[in-house]
């Protein structure tokens, strides 16, 4: 029984561990959207901030590219004073322009093939599979 109660303590203080890195990388994670989001306010005017807020209900993923852009430009030193709502308009299109032209659907359309000769090709195979099994 010891070995059992042992073992019981080992499996909690390992779930207790595990709980542990969770709830710190979920507090990391919090503290990098939160210096994301005061940084992007300090680059953005509050026009500009409400429009990608506004992005972001809609296109997720849109918004996240364009604040990944803006704080690249941050980090380079392409930014100069803040961005105002008509600057970020142009920026966004220009987004939407790059991912339009990557997007591209293409149908496979499958031939329909009304030969008889795939049927009887199908019929002499499993001719072929049912000597095989007499030998």
């Amino acid at each position: 029984m010891d070995s059992e109660a042992g073992s019981s303590q080992e499996q909690l203080a390992q779930m207790q561990a595990q709980q542990k890195r969770q709830q710190q990388e979920e507090e990391q994670q919090r503290q990098m959207a939160e210096a994301k989001n005061q940084m992007l306010n300090s680059i953005l005017t509050q026009e500009a901030r409400a429009r990608l807020n506004n992005l972001a209900v809609v296109r997720k993923e849109k918004a996240e590219m364009v604040e990944n852009i803006l704080l690249r430009m941050v980090q380079t030193g392409q930014l100069s004073g803040k961005i105002n709502e008509v600057e970020l308009k142009r920026l966004l299109n220009q987004v939407s322009d790059r991912t339009q032209a990557k997007t591209n659907i293409k149908f496979a359309r499958r031939e329909l093939d009304d030969d008889d000769d795939n049927i009887e090709d199908t019929d002499s195979d499993s001719d072929e599979d049912e000597d095989d099994e007499d030998d």
